[in-house]
């Protein structure tokens, strides 16, 4: 039997010292040689029949190398599982000694889960945003939809003026960079004098004619919102193909009737942007509300967590912003360049919180009694499945041959217990 030795040095470092006693050594030495009897090919002797002596002197090294990997995870895992101890990181092994006809003996460094109750998470009250919609709101996503379903006719035999809409081909090209990638675009409307056109473009737009080529310099703003344009002056050259006016469509029965066949009159229309936006609003004001309760949670529960749960988290954070970037139609090649050890320490502070947050919860859903049904889980994957037009068994088959239902039930049962703190925060 190993003799065990436990250290605490923090709320989630654990230290033991295992001793394997030497007779348990012997044998798993003795093991070890007959294993390499057998395989071992040695010059002047045939193939399993090279004496135990020979080998264990030819291959002394080895035979400890492996009788160590044999008994440490074994005999690690067995004296953490006997003081309840449950690690979540691999175990450093330090002060390692194994010597023949003695005990084997090692020290190994992990992390466990912080021992902690939940403090005060029922007095935790969350002002909540109003989601009342205002006329001025329902007449504003008119106006929006109105923009939207515009119509542009040709204007001929006068030039641009304002409020006039060029329909132009343009390139520019930063001085000074005689290399760097041009802005281009073949077909953009630029409104002439309009609040959001940049205002050489209307300067050297107003009064030309279609046809009409122009070639200016516009100097960006070093707060410019485009990281390609900020502070950088660019030589355009801009091509009018043709003028146009924009005839906006008039707020009627025949317009409502346009945008869809559940609108007959403009009042159901009306109604159904209420709505939405009411649902907007709902939605952006219990996401909101979550983030403050979660932002208060952690603060009257500031819990040490393993910093293996952190690593992983700021892995996932990573994995999933590089998806996105891929997405957007990233190369592989651009993302390489990436300066990796900056961005894993800029996602650690927020990997960190949401690891807090996710064992806050789990603790709350134990003493909740926060269940997830089977019906819970069928309804995640009829959503999964509409998601990626797939079946639903199809859907089901693949979550339960990659695992991931358990994660899903995790997901669900935090979900819940965040919408129960949500309820009683009002």
């Amino acid at each position: 039997m190993a003799e065990t030795a436990e250290t605490t040095t923090s709320a989630t470092q654990r230290e033991i010292a295992v001793e394997i006693p030497a007779d348990i050594v012997s044998r798993e030495t003795e093991a070890v040689i007959q294993k390499f009897q057998k395989m071992a090919k040695l010059p002047g002797f045939r193939k399993g029949k090279v004496p135990a002596s020979v080998v264990k002197q030819r291959f002394a090294e080895d035979i400890k190398t492996e009788v160590v990997e044999q008994l440490v995870p074994r005999y690690f895992r067995q004296e953490t599982e006997k003081q309840g101890l449950h690690p979540v990181s691999q175990p450093r092994v330090i002060d390692l000694h194994i010597h023949d006809g003695e005990p084997l003996t090692f020290k190994a460094k992990f992390e466990v889960l912080p021992d902690f109750e939940v403090q005060g998470y029922n007095d935790i009250k969350i002002e909540k945003a109003g989601v009342g919609v205002t006329d001025e709101e329902v007449e504003n996503t008119l106006n929006q939809l109105r923009e939207q379903n515009a119509s542009y006719n040709a204007v001929e035999g006068r030039p641009l003026q304002d409020g006039d809409f060029a329909q132009v081909a343009f390139k520019g090209v930063p001085q000074g960079e005689p290399e760097a990638q041009p802005v281009s675009m073949d077909d953009v409307m630029v409104e002439v004098g309009g609040s959001n056109t940049i205002p050489e473009f209307t300067e050297n737009l107003r009064g030309a004619n279609a046809g009409d080529e122009k070639t200016f310099i516009v100097k960006y703003a070093d707060d410019f919102s485009d990281d390609r344009l900020k502070g950088k002056s660019f030589d355009y050259t801009v091509k009018v193909n043709s003028i146009k006016t924009k005839q906006m469509p008039e707020l009627n029965d025949d317009f409502a009737k346009e945008l869809g066949a559940q609108f007959t009159t403009i009042d159901d229309l009306k109604k159904a942007i209420r709505e939405n936006l009411e649902g907007e609003k709902k939605h952006r004001a219990e996401h909101e509300g979550k983030d403050k309760l979660v932002d208060e949670l952690v603060k009257a529960n500031p819990i040490e967590v393993p910093e293996a749960m952190v690593d992983h988290q700021v892995d996932l954070r990573l994995e999933r912003g590089l998806r996105a970037l891929a997405q957007q139609g990233m190369k592989t090649e651009d993302m390489r360049r990436m300066d990796f050890t900056r961005l894993r320490a800029a996602q650690r502070d927020a990997a960190k919180k949401e690891v807090q947050v996710a064992l806050l919860l789990e603790k709350i859903a134990d003493k909740e009694q926060v269940t997830v049904t089977d019906e819970d889980v069928d309804k995640e994957i009829h959503i999964l499945a509409a998601q990626s037009q797939q079946s639903v068994d199809a859907v089901r088959a693949r979550l339960i041959k990659e695992g991931a239902i358990d994660r899903i039930k995790n997901r669900i049962r935090t979900d819940k217990t965040l919408e129960l703190l949500y309820s009683r925060s009002a």
